[in-house]
């Protein structure tokens, strides 16, 4: 085999590897699209038992306050009549009887005074508790199109503050914004078994500064947790509360 022929070889050796490991990449990719499958997070028991809740429908604007510096521009809080109509209701609210209505959304508007790295925040009156281990989060964003990047707010089981990218508002209409929570953020520790779970403190929009200029509207309702209650219901009727 003379140097030419040994060339060869070795260049298509080469070129099948890297075609392999493009198709590889990409079949990876793929399979990151998508909302986070909650049943393959955090997995640290042998059973779960995963249900959907409602944390908030943002019915109540009197229990929502915005923020925001005073020398960057001008936020305003109001409920409006509407919503998704894509959003499809919680099964098990339907089966035991909830009548909650859900017949507003929580809009924010938002008048800068100038351009630059601004970010405004959306808070409860007091932080809401996610009953269980909570897998993901989601809630229907209306985006308006915008670079500006939505980040969830939250704080584990002994109080720790932690924040969640949700992703940026770049789309038109109301979507349906999902994300994973990681396992980096305690909430069960078994030495500590009167207090488990997460709060969710509120929400931060951080401005692309080429687009904080103007006005800019942004309309939030739903927010959701799929949780695993499978301690919470499989617990015995007879047993103690380590509550004291």
């Amino acid at each position: 085999m003379n140097y030419r022929e040994r060339f060869l070889i070795i260049t298509v050796i080469l070129l099948f590897t890297a075609f392999g490991a493009f198709g590889q990449s990409n079949a990876q990719v793929k399979g990151n699209t998508g909302d986070p499958d909650p049943a393959a997070i955090g997995v640290d028991t042998a059973q779960q038992k995963l249900k959907e809740v409602s944390v908030s429908k943002f019915e109540d604007a009197g229990f929502w306050k915005v923020e925001m510096p005073r020398d960057q521009g001008i936020i305003t809080l109001r409920r409006l009549q509407g919503g998704p109509l894509d959003k499809e209701p919680i099964p098990d609210e339907k089966t035991i009887g909830i009548t909650e209505g859900d017949k507003n959304v929580l809009g924010i508007k938002v008048e800068f005074f100038r351009r630059g790295y601004i970010s405004f925040f959306v808070r409860p009156e007091r932080p809401l508790p996610v009953e269980g281990i909570s897998k993901t989060l989601s809630m229907w964003v209306v985006g308006r199109n915008t670079n500006h990047v939505l980040v969830v707010l939250l704080s584990d089981q002994f109080g720790h503050k932690a924040e969640i990218t949700m992703g940026k508002l770049n789309f038109t209409g109301w979507k349906k914004m999902t994300v994973a929570i990681p396992t980096t953020i305690v909430q069960r520790d078994y030495h500590y078994l009167n207090r488990q779970g997460i709060k969710i403190e509120g929400f931060r929009i951080d401005c692309d500064p080429l687009e904080a200029y103007g006005s800019y509207f942004i309309y939030l309702d739903d927010l959701r947790a799929v949780t695993d209650l499978f301690s919470e219901e499989t617990r015995d009727v007879d047993d103690m509360m380590d509550n004291w």
